[in-house]
């Protein structure tokens, strides 16, 4: 099993980082393939909850090297921060247990500056980003004007190179009416990140295909979901990276012969965090029901922007895209104990547009936004399932519930979380 894939099969928020965490237990390298700080990964382990934004989640797993591969971007400043907390909770993030690739870009102070200004001049049409630079650093990558990861090795270096940087971002803040940043203050923090992060560059490329060669089982880590990828997701409302299984391959710089399983991760309802299509959504007291009160970290509110997420029920033709677009090997269904106590459960298993019933998604994001769900009921349970450990410890509504997904997928579904714990993963 030399190399599995993470991928969420919905809007993001899928609980990634726990099935990752799980995951890791069995890899010698846990790899982050793109994406930034803009995600954000739960993990509880014991009493205490670890909050990861871009250090990959198996970093809580003693044995595990962990690397940032060169399709992340990264903002130098708060990975440090990241790593002070972690170094702080008695987590090992020192050199050679954490890499960055030399070729992942920076998200430099003029990117974050660009992202607020975006969404300002967007008005009622803002994409609902962030708001922490990763849109304008993968911009800045593909017109090859970034700034790469590498360039920290020599930080006076790198300070200059902000310094440029920051005054080209500025004649685009104020032509568009903003206020400038000082390049001067701006580059003081990455100077002494850079300083900091330099003994942790490394050609990640080289050493996961070296560890590839020696048997190493690796863990590839994405963030997002697949409706949030750039070519495959509801464009315009898309994050700006490959979050979807050729993203791991390009993000990492390894070969498609070293994938034999791809893990899908969903959960056992839909949310989504921002502006974009959602046809199964629901409203009032339903909503509220599936997101929570915000009182635990459990609860449907972003990880790293504390955004309550809109919610709905379950959306069969979301899963079966992403079941195609990644060739999900299995599934792992999270967040199954919410439902409780929900007489019905509701799934989404086709689309009506003029008249017409669809069984796939339509090919416009305008098309997205006008179709109505066709839906199928099945019964509830009232059972919490927060203790349950096996299979067999789960009310038989929510194993037909599990179970009618799998058929309706045609692939398995073995392992869903019934709680936020480690050991609140259960298998078939």
């Amino acid at each position: 099993m030399p190399a599995t894939v993470v991928i969420g099969a919905q809007w993001g928020d899928e609980g990634k980082g726990r099935v990752a965490d799980w995951l890791a237990a069995q890899s010698d390298v846990v790899a982050r393939y793109a994406g930034g700080d803009n995600a954000g990964h739960t993990v509880y382990v014991g009493e205490q909850v670890f909050k990861l934004h871009l250090i990959p989640s198996g970093i809580l797993r003693d044995q595990a090297v962990c690397l940032l591969g060169n399709g992340t971007v990264i903002n130098p400043v708060n990975m440090v921060k990241e790593m002070e907390g972690l170094r702080a909770a008695g987590v090992d993030v020192s050199p050679g247990r954490l890499l960055i690739s030399t070729r992942a870009h920076i998200i430099a102070p003029a990117h974050i500056a660009l992202d607020a200004a975006g969404e300002k001049a967007r008005g009622a049409d803002k994409i609902g980003t962030t708001l922490r630079g990763i849109g304008p650093a993968y911009t800045d990558k593909t017109n090859r004007s970034g700034l790469r990861a590498g360039q920290m090795a020599d930080p006076e270096a790198f300070a200059d190179a902000l310094y440029k940087h920051t005054g080209a971002a500025n004649e685009r803040l104020v032509r568009d009416g903003n206020d400038p940043l000082d390049p001067q203050k701006s580059a003081e923090e990455y100077i002494d990140a850079a300083y900091k992060l330099k003994p942790y560059l490394a050609d990640t490329s080289a050493y996961l295909n070296a560890r590839l060669r020696e048997g190493a089982v690796i863990l590839c880590e994405g963030a997002q979901g697949t409706m949030l990828d750039i070519d495959h997701g509801d464009y315009p409302f898309v994050t700006s990276s490959s979050p979807t299984v050729g993203g791991a391959l390009t993000g990492l710089g390894i070969g498609a012969r070293w994938v034999d399983r791809v893990v899908g991760v969903a959960k056992a309802f839909s949310t989504r965090v921002g502006s974009g299509p959602f046809p199964t959504e629901v409203e009032g007291e339903l909503a509220a029901r599936l997101r929570g009160t915000g009182e635990n970290f459990w609860d449907e509110f972003g990880t790293t922007t504390g955004r309550p997420r809109r919610c709905g029920w379950l959306d069969m033709l979301i899963l079966k895209y992403a079941r195609d677009v990644n060739g999900f090997t299995e599934l792992v269904l999270t967040k199954l104990d919410v439902l409780s106590g929900l007489p019905e459960i509701t799934i989404g298993v086709g689309y009506e547009i003029d008249g017409t019933i669809l069984d796939g998604i339509p090919v416009t994001t305008a098309d997205q936004m006008r179709v109505k769900p066709v839906y199928e009921t099945l019964p509830g349970w009232d059972e919490p399932l927060g203790s349950a450990r096996t299979w067999n410890d789960l009310p038989k509504a929510a194993c037909a519930y599990i179970d009618r997904i799998a058929e309706l997928l045609e692939i398995p579904v073995n392992t869903v979380s019934v709680g936020p714990e480690r050991d609140q993963l259960v298998q078939r």
